[in-house]
């Protein structure tokens, strides 16, 4: 390697140093929401390497929905984090239960969109209206999405809402938003 090109590597590492910074810090800083376009990966392939979605991974395998974030067919998935998961305590880990399975599958689907939507593209959406949107899930409940700022949340018709939180990812047959609160429906 010639003094020329091993400088240019050495400014190259030098200039990436402080961009390294900021890979440690939290990753909930409520931001503008960042999406990582990864067509290599399937939905069910981006789960699995995302360490903070492992709760939200074996949810969709007990549930059996795996073969869905594995075809051809387009998805959003809202995917709440490990920590959403544990803040529901004793009720998040019940629902890993066989017996729960019919009420996991409905919590899930609640979390799923038909199509490829990225945070940007929600974004977008919120701007040319005006104002919040509303979306039908595969559980046939209305979300809105709104935006205070930078923050995009999503609020379930009558229930819970949540803030994306994090990179989303953008697969080859659909998109996964982090958020840090499972959506669950008003308790009647």
């Amino acid at each position: 390697m010639t003094p020329l090109v091993r400088t240019g590597f050495a400014a190259l590492a030098l200039a990436a140093l402080p961009l390294l910074g900021g890979c440690g810090e939290a990753e909930d800083k409520q931001s503008a929401p960042v999406t990582q376009d990864d067509a290599t990966l399937t939905l069910a392939a981006a789960l699995g390497a995302n360490k903070a979605l492992g709760i939200l991974q074996s949810a969709i395998e007990q549930s059996e929905l795996s073969g869905v974030l594995d075809g051809r067919a387009s998805y959003t998935v809202l995917a709440p984090k490990d920590r959403a998961f544990a803040a529901l305590g004793e009720d998040g880990a019940a629902l890993l239960e066989d017996e729960q399975r019919p009420v996991l599958i409905a919590i899930l689907r609640d979390h799923m969109l038909p199509g490829h939507l990225t945070p940007e593209a929600i974004g977008a959406a919120i701007d040319r209206r005006g104002g919040p949107v509303t979306m039908t899930t595969l559980g046939q409940t209305e979300v809105q999405f709104a935006r205070s700022g930078e923050t995009l949340t999503v609020t379930m018709d009558g229930g819970a809402s949540a803030h994306v939180s994090g990179t989303a990812i953008a697969a080859n047959n659909g998109v996964l938003i982090p958020i840090d609160t499972v959506l669950l429906p008003p308790r009647g």
